[in-house]
C-alpha cells in the first residue's frame, strides 16, 4: 500500500483558499466507474427555469463496473460564485434517463466530512464520504442534489450528457412535472473500491464523437458505452472501467469549446482513480479550423507526446484512435486532409504510442477513403457517426489491448538533452534601430526584449541586419528553435529563421494574444513542413529576421528536446526551496515547503492590504497541475496550501501578488 501522502489526488483550482482532496482508503484501492469532463457551461446550455437555486436536481448516470462502496465527486471549478448544497441523495434509478423514478429503498443521503450540507467555493471541488452501496455493472444511478444558493448563469457542468436531467421546485424528491434538460451540472465522478487487484480504468480523451453526438438520448449507446459492455462481457477484461472524458467541440491544442485537451489532460486523465490505460481520440476540430493542416497535426502530436511521456512515467499504456474521414463536410479541404493523414500516419507508425485503434479504416467509405461511410452519417454532416456508427466503432476495438501484464517503457524525455539560451537583446544585431528596437521591461527575462520596428514581408536573401545567436552543440542530433515571444495580433506574428548557410524559413501564425509564450518557430513554417535542424557537433549560428512590425521576442532557446521551455526557461537552474525572492518592493515569496502529509505550502509577504495572491505548480512541459488563490486581507505575512502529492521531480512554482509575479524551479526529492 502506498504512503498516505500518495493518496491525494491533484486537482485544479482558480479561486478559493484550499483545494479539496480525495479520502484515504486503508486496505483497498478506489477506481472510477463513471466520470465526465467539466467545463464552464455555455449560455444556451445553462439550467432552464426554475433554475437551480433553492431547487432540486436529479441526474442519472450509467456506471461501467459494479461495486459495493461508492463515493461522489462534485465540482465548482469554472464557477465564479460559491455553490451551496443542502444535501445530496444517491439511489438506483429505474431507467437510464427516460424517467426520473428511483428505487426508493436504495436511496441514501451522502455526507461530506460528516455533514450533509456543504458549500463549494468558486473554483472548488468536493468528495463525499464513502458509503456502502451495492450496484451492478452498467447500473443506472440517480444523483439528487438539493441546492441552496447557486448561480444559474455561471455554472460548471457537462453540456453533452445525452441523458435527461430533472429540475423540481424546492427541496423535494418528488419529480413529477419536473422541468427536463439534457445536461449535467456540478457532478464530476463516481468511484468505487476495486473488486479485483488487477482492475483498471480506461480514460478516453475525446471530442463530440466520444461525448456521444449521434447516439440516442437516454439509451447510453455511445461508442464508449458499446466498448464498455464488451469489456464487461469478456472474462479477461471484465474488471475494466471506462471513463468517457469527451467534450463536444473540444480541441487538443487551443480554442474550441471547453478547456483544450492540452490544458485539461492532467485533470481528466491523470486525476482519475485507477487509470491503467488511456485512449487519445481527438484532433478533428483542430484540423477543421486549421490554417495549415500539417502544422496543426504536428502541434497535436507534440501534445500527445507530452501525455504519453507522463502516462509512461506513471505506468499507464496509451493507445491512439485515428481521426475519421470528414470529406463532404464543412471541415474538409485538401490541406485539412493532409493534416489528418499526417496525424493518422504518426498514430499508426510511431514508436511513442503503445497501440492503435483504427477508427479511420473501420468508418471510411469503401469507395472513397477520405469520406465517412454513408451508412453511418448523422444528420448528413459527414463528421459524426449515427447510432449504428457508434456501435461499429465500439465493436471494432481490440479487447486484447487491455489485457497487458507488462509495464510501458518510460524514457525521461529530458535525459541527455541540451538547451542553449540567449537573451534577445544580447544577440549580435547588425543595424539596431533600423530593423529592431530594444524595450526595457522588468517583467521579462533580463529586463529587456527586442521589438521588430519595420515590415519586411519578402524572404531575406542575406544574413545581415538580423538577430544572430552563435552557439555550440555537443552532439550530432536534431535541434529545435524556440522563442519566448509576444505577438498581440495576427498582423505582427511572424519571423524568418535560418541556421548557418541554410535558407530562411518563414515562421507565421505565432499569435500569442498579447501574452508572453514559448513557440517552436519550426512548427509554424508556411509551406507545411517542420523546420527541424539536424546539427553536427560544434559551432553554429542561428539567424532571426523580423517580418512584421510589433512582434516582440524576449529569449531564444536552441534545444535537442522537442517540448517548449516554460516560464523564463533555464530548466537546469533548479533550487530546493524558495527563499526571499522579491516580486515588487516588499512583496516576496518567503519559502516553500513540502509537508510531511503531502501538502505543499508557500509563505509570502504582501506589502499592501486586499491584494490578490495566487500560487500555481506546473510540470516542466508547462502543464499546470495545481493552483490556489486568495485575497490577502491584511498586509504582511501569509500562506497558501495545496493539498496534493507530488512525485519526486522538478516543478515550476509561480507566485502572483497583485499584477506582479515571480517564478522558481523547485525539486521534490
Amino acid at each position: 500500500m502506498r504512503k498516505k501522502c500518495e493518496r491525494f489526488i491533484m486537482t485544479l483550482m482558480c479561486l478559493g483558499v484550499m483545494m479539496v482532496f480525495s479520502l484515504r482508503v486503508e486496505a483497498d484501492e478506489w477506481i472510477g466507474t463513471w466520470a465526465t469532463a467539466p467545463q464552464l457551461v455555455e449560455t444556451n446550455n445553462n439550467p432552464p427555469s426554475p433554475y437551480l437555486a433553492n431547487n432540486s436536481l436529479r441526474q442519472i448516470v450509467q456506471v461501467s463496473v459494479s461495486g459495493k462502496q461508492l463515493r461522489l465527486k462534485l465540482t465548482n471549478e469554472y464557477s465564479n460564485q460559491s455553490t451551496e448544497i443542502k444535501s445530496v441523495d444517491i439511489a438506483l434509478a429505474k431507467t437510464a434517463g427516460s424517467k426520473s423514478d428511483i428505487i426508493e429503498e436504495t436511496r441514501q443521503t451522502l455526507t461530506f466530512n460528516g455533514k450533509q450540507s456543504l458549500t463549494m467555493n468558486a473554483g472548488g471541488r468536493a468528495t463525499s464520504d464513502p458509503i456502502d452501496f451495492v450496484f451492478d455493472d452498467r447500473a443506472n444511478i440517480a444523483i439528487t442534489i438539493h441546492f441552496g444558493q447557486v448561480s444559474s448563469t455561471n455554472v460548471t457542468g457537462h453540456p453533452g450528457s445525452r441523458t435527461t436531467s430533472y429540475i423540481a421546485r424546492g427541496n423535494t424528491n418528488n419529480f413529477s412535472g419536473a422541468t427536463t434538460t439534457e445536461h449535467w451540472y456540478v457532478i464530476d465522478a463516481l468511484e468505487t473500491v476495486k473488486r479485483d487487484e488487477q482492475a483498471k480504468a480506461i480514460a478516453i480523451l475525446g471530442n463530440s464523437i466520444t461525448d456521444g453526438r449521434g447516439s440516442t438520448t437516454n439509451e447510453q449507446n455511445r461508442w464508449a458505452d458499446v466498448f464498455s459492455r464488451r469489456l464487461l462481457a469478456n472474462d479477461a477484461t471484465k474488471d475494466m472501467a471506462v471513463l468517457n472524458m469527451g467534450i463536444g467541440g473540444n480541441c487538443v491544442v487551443s480554442g474550441g469549446l471547453g478547456p483544450a485537451a492540452s490544458k485539461r489532460y492532467m485533470r481528466d486523465l491523470f486525476g482519475q482513480e485507477g487509470v491503467g490505460y488511456i485512449i487519445l481520440f481527438e484532433g478533428v476540430n483542430d484540423l477543421g479550423y486549421s490554417s495549415n493542416g500539417v502544422n496543426t497535426a504536428n502541434a497535436i502530436i507534440n501534445i500527445y507526446k507530452q501525455i504519453i511521456s507522463e502516462a509512461h512515467r506513471r505506468g499507464i499504456f496509451v493507445y491512439g484512435g485515428t481521426i475519421m474521414p470528414f470529406k463532404n463536410g464543412s471541415y474538409y479541404s485538401a490541406d485539412h486532409e493532409k493534416g489528418r493523414q499526417t496525424l493518422n500516419e504518426w498514430i499508426r507508425n510511431s514508436h511513442d504510442i503503445d497501440g492503435v485503434i483504427d477508427f479511420d479504416k473501420v468508418m471510411q467509405s469503401a469507395g472513397d477513403p477520405e469520406a465517412l461511410n454513408a451508412d453511418y452519417l448523422f444528420q448528413n454532416d459527414w463528421l459524426h457517426p449515427n447510432a449504428d456508427g457508434h456501435r461499429t466503432m465500439g465493436e471494432s476495438v481490440d479487447l486484447t489491448l487491455f489485457t497487458r501484464t507488462d509495464k510501458p517503457e518510460y524514457i525521461d524525455p529530458m535525459a541527455g538533452t541540451e538547451r542553449l539560451y540567449m537573451e534577445a537583446e544580447n544577440m549580435i544585431v547588425d543595424g539596431y534601430g533600423t530593423a529592431f528596437g530594444v524595450v526595457d521591461d522588468e517583467s521579462v527575462s533580463g529586463g529587456k526584449y527586442v521589438r521588430t520596428v519595420v515590415n519586411t514581408p519578402d524572404l531575406p536573401t542575406s544574413k545581415t541586419r538580423r538577430l544572430k545567436f552563435e552557439f555550440e552543440v555537443s552532439k550530432d542530433t536534431m535541434y529545435y528553435v524556440f522563442a519566448r515571444i509576444n505577438c498581440g495580433s495576427y498582423d505582427d506574428d511572424s519571423y524568418f529563421i535560418a541556421i548557418d548557410e541554410g535558407d530562411f524559413h518563414r515562421a507565421n501564425g505565432l499569435h500569442t494574444a498579447g501574452a508572453w509564450d514559448w513557440k517552436n518557430l519550426g512548427e509554424f513554417v508556411d509551406d507545411g513542413t517542420k523546420a527541424e535542424f539536424f546539427l553536427t557537433k560544434g559551432r553554429h549560428t542561428l539567424y532571426i529576421a523580423g517580418r512584421e512590425d510589433g512582434a516582440c521576442i524576449d529569449r531564444v532557446c536552441v534545444s535537442s528536446y522537442s517540448v517548449a521551455p516554460t516560464e523564463l526557461g533555464d530548466e537546469n537552474d533548479v533550487v530546493d526551496a524558495i527563499k526571499a525572492v522579491k516580486i515588487d518592493h516588499q512583496d516576496a515569496i518567503h519559502s516553500l515547503h513540502v509537508l510531511s502529509d503531502g501538502r505543499v505550502s508557500i509563505d509570502y509577504v504582501a506589502a499592501r492590504e486586499n491584494m490578490s495572491v495566487r500560487m500555481s505548480l506546473s510540470l516542466l512541459n508547462g502543464m499546470e497541475i495545481a493552483s490556489v488563490g486568495a485575497v490577502a486581507g491584511n498586509a504582511g505575512h501569509g500562506s497558501l496550501i495545496i493539498p496534493c502529492s507530488l512525485p519526486a521531480g522538478c516543478y515550476v512554482c509561480r507566485l502572483m501578488i497583485g499584477n506582479r509575479s515571480v517564478t522558481q524551479k523547485v525539486i521534490v526529492r
